[in-house]
């Protein structure tokens, strides 16, 4: 879900760097996106979770209905395009046993339609730069891209979906199997344009996901309110949240919130936040809709 930078370990545990997958997928090597430390790799941590409670495979159950039924279309998609995301951030970063959070900016992503194209991101207090065709299709990390051609060519029912995220988050992370599955189905919601069929199987395979669990109040960067979809990350003292509006189940972003002290951070703190403003397909990278 969230990109957080750590140039040395906190104390007192024993972390690697990891980076995101979407963020290998679509070479995002951000100033403010870069690595994500976690623990060791305990896959028993997620399979003794709860599983997820009726009020929550409900909820999720709604969201994926209004994922097929509600979502804007984007008309014939051509390769040679790119798909536009613009939001607003805020990353936590760690530099010298110090945990801050950046003030909220704009960020801008025009990825490659179908990944043979140099896309291009543009951030507030940074000159823009090139997102290159590092992922090409068929090689490795394209299956983890969010580029358009191949989130297209995802399953479209929900046991291929699971299956899809079951045998493949896990290889690009070091993270427990769950979280890999939830984090990955999380960026690419995030990223990408995903189309109705396969969003709404990412939504429903969620709902089979142990820890999965719902908080009724939320908040994203662009404030505005609404539901949460979340799960306790358990090789991190960090809660990852997708913020959907009540009424419509519109996806309007995600944050992080800490679970525990560490380091100079207090729980409760929201360490990383994002708000999807708008989404688009455009001609050529830098267009604005």
């Amino acid at each position: 879900m969230t990109e957080i930078r750590h140039t040395e370990p906190l104390p007192a545990r024993k972390r690697k760097p990891w980076l995101r997958p979407a963020l290998v997928a679509t070479a995002v090597a951000t100033a403010a996106a870069v690595t994500f430390v976690v623990l060791p790799s305990n896959e028993g941590a997620g399979a003794s979770a709860q599983p997820p409670s009726r009020a929550t495979v409900a909820l999720l159950e709604d969201i994926a209905l209004a994922a097929e039924h509600e979502q804007p279309s984007y008309g014939k998609v051509r390769d040679d395009q790119f798909t536009y995301v613009d939001s607003k951030v805020s990353y936590g970063e760690a530099y010298d046993g110090k945990f801050t959070v950046q003030p909220l900016h704009r960020m801008e992503l025009w990825m490659s339609v179908d990944g043979l194209h140099t896309g291009m991101g543009r951030e507030a207090g940074r000159e823009d730069w090139d997102l290159p065709t590092d992922v090409k299709p068929g090689g490795e990390g394209w299956e983890i891209s969010p580029s358009y051609n191949n989130v297209k060519t995802l399953p479209t029912d929900t046991d291929g979906m699971y299956d899809y995220l079951y045998e493949t988050a896990p290889k690009y992370s070091g993270q427990e199997r769950y979280q890999a599955m939830f984090v990955l189905a999380g960026d690419l919601l995030r990223q990408a344009i995903v189309p109705p069929e396969q969003s709404a199987a990412l939504f429903r395979v969620v709902a089979r996901i142990p820890g999965v669990t719902v908080i009724e109040n939320a908040v994203d960067a662009a404030g505005r309110h609404g539901v949460a979809i979340a799960r306790k990350d358990p090789d991190n003292p960090s809660r990852d949240e997708w913020i959907f509006d009540k009424e419509t189940h519109e996806f309007l972003g995600e944050r992080s919130v800490a679970t525990d002290d560490f380091s100079d951070v207090k729980e409760g703190t929201v360490i990383a936040n994002t708000a999807v403003l708008r989404r688009a397909v455009v001609d050529r990278a830098g267009q604005r809709p």
